[in-house]
């Protein structure tokens, strides 16, 4: 019996882990560092959602043709808009002019300079047929039967057992990591079980702006530090400072966001940061690379990466590996 075609899906999220011990139960991708996107593909025509059901399909024209390259099916897909660098690496701080843009022209004018991939990994309907339901080889057999590959869009491939091999060659090449995902599993949208599971090279994770405090020198007047935190239930935490990563563009940018933000109290529970701290309302999530959390759960080594708007404030929890 034909379905509906599902609209506004939220995807399904991988938790943070180590390898699994059950090695061969699942499938290995490369872990792409971009930003989610469901795809809606009907009548020639594609709509792009985020993972907060935002639609951002006028941000990254380039992918729109895909819509001709399904040969007349109708489908929603999920996958990872990507852009790379010279290196042909994935660079979530090249996306991240991308990502802010409304205005056509300038929209027109960087997909020349910073182009996408629009990397597609799964397949949740297709013509009628609802496969939510079916385990992820036969999502991905019948993904990989619509051939996506174009200027602008690829179905990567996946590799079952031995995960150990693939995480290593993505450390070689420098790449953030892998997902792993049962090969049984279905697709549970906006859940983050057990099925599907992150395993990172580098510690990443997403922190919400709770103030900054001014910096020294030449950054006296403008942002030394961001003050991040995650959430736990409806508390905002304190996890420490975050002042590399930023060029002066950014900093600019920062420095207006913030400035309209500002409030006189602290929005951190418990531990308190310093008393030169200036807060604003917590509703910026940040992307930020770290070495390791502390016994206390606070950052050491941070790096700026860039701003996300594809994540609510509330949603940021801290991110362990299980």
């Amino acid at each position: 019996m034909a379905t509906a075609m599902p609209e506004h899906v939220v995807p399904m999220f991988a938790r943070l882990s180590a390898l699994p011990r059950d090695d061969d139960r699942f499938g290995y991708e490369v872990k792409w560092d971009g930003v989610r996107g469901i795809a809606y593909v009907r009548d020639g025509r594609l709509r792009l959602e985020s993972r907060n059901l935002k639609e951002v399909t006028i941000r990254y024209p380039e992918i729109g043709p895909m819509a001709d390259a399904l040969a007349g099916h109708a489908a929603v897909l999920d996958g990872e808009v990507v852009a790379f660098d010279e290196q042909g690496r994935p660079s979530f701080e090249r996306l991240q002019h991308r990502m802010h843009l409304t205005g056509s022209a300038a929209i027109a004018r960087l997909a020349r300079q910073t182009p996408v991939i629009y990397m597609v990994f799964d397949l949740l309907w297709l013509d009628g047929a609802l496969l939510m339901g079916e385990p992820y080889v036969e999502r991905r057999e019948r993904l990989e039967a619509l051939a996506l590959e174009g200027p602008a869009w690829r179905t990567p491939g996946y590799h079952s057992g031995d995960g150990a091999s693939l995480l290593e060659a993505s450390r070689r090449q420098g790449l953030e990591g892998i997902v792993a995902k049962r090969l049984d599993s279905t697709y549970e949208p906006g859940r983050r079980g057990g099925s599907w599971l992150k395993v990172k090279n580098s510690r990443r994770q997403e922190l919400v702006i709770g103030g900054w405090v001014p910096g020294e020198g030449r950054r006296r007047d403008r942002i030394g530090a961001l003050l991040v935190g995650f959430y736990e239930g409806d508390e905002l935490r304190w996890a420490g400072k975050v002042g590399t990563g930023f060029d002066d563009r950014e900093l600019e940018r920062l420095g207006r966001l913030l400035a309209s933000r500002e409030r006189s109290t602290s929005p951190f529970s418990g531990r308190q940061p310093e008393r030169a701290a200036r807060f604003v309302e917590p509703d910026l999530v940040a992307e930020v690379e770290f070495t390791e959390w502390t016994d206390r759960d606070m950052l050491r080594h941070s790096s700026y990466k860039g701003l996300r708007d594809d994540n609510r404030a509330l949603d940021v929890v801290l991110e362990k590996p299980a």
